[in-house]
């Protein structure tokens, strides 16, 4: 599969930024479970064959990926935010809030953070965000992996003490099988009470 990155990190690397971390977030729009951020600061030549918006690859390309990015990394973070943190803060504050832990866990400081997406963020660092960045910006389609990887492995475990909602298969996106089960079953634990649903 092709990817179509722009030389970002190149470009910022010739106007004097040595510590350029990609950023992105996986699990804005289920209705249940957290969301994950991930910050990632790459290798200057590192090599990740295969490497994408976590979107485009299937479950065994990420999880193949994932360790690729983790031994070509320089530092990186994960931070979950909750779904009790989703319904207190609402979503787009529980990630702008993922985001700044993501930068304050990470070892070393980035000189600049390029971010997935248009939001406004609450950092303090020097930040830049791209507009489907984790299709262009090979650090952010990096971090996109992480989150993905990481959230979706938080929710086999949510799967398995949830077991009626089928969380393995949908990771908790609003699929006709989850909202029916919704209907059926009623909200768990884990369901974000602040997002309504339709009924299948």
């Amino acid at each position: 599969m092709k990817t179509s990155f722009i030389p970002m990190e190149a470009r910022l690397k010739k106007a004097g930024f040595n510590i350029i971390a990609g950023m992105d977030e996986a699990g804005r729009g289920p209705l249940a479970g957290p969301v994950a951020c991930a910050t990632v600061i790459l290798k200057e030549n590192a090599k990740i064959p295969g490497l994408n918006d976590s979107k485009k690859l299937s479950a065994k390309q990420r999880e193949r990926l994932f360790e690729i990015i983790l031994k070509n990394a320089v530092d990186y973070s994960i931070v979950l935010v909750s779904h009790i943190t989703i319904d207190e803060i609402n979503i787009l504050n529980a990630v702008r809030l993922g985001n700044k832990l993501c930068v304050e866990a990470l070892k070393k400081t980035p000189e600049i953070v390029l971010i997935d997406g248009r939001d406004k963020q609450i950092l303090t660092v020097r930040h830049e965000t791209i507009i489907k960045g984790d299709a262009k910006v090979r650090c952010i389609a990096a971090a996109s992996i992480l989150a993905k990887v990481t959230r979706d492995k938080v929710m086999k475990k949510y799967a398995k003490e949830f077991s009626k909602y089928g969380f393995e298969e949908h990771m908790g996106y609003g699929t006709r099988a989850h909202r029916s089960n919704l209907i059926k079953f009623g909200r768990c634990e884990i369901h974000r009470k602040s997002y309504s649903f339709k009924a299948a």
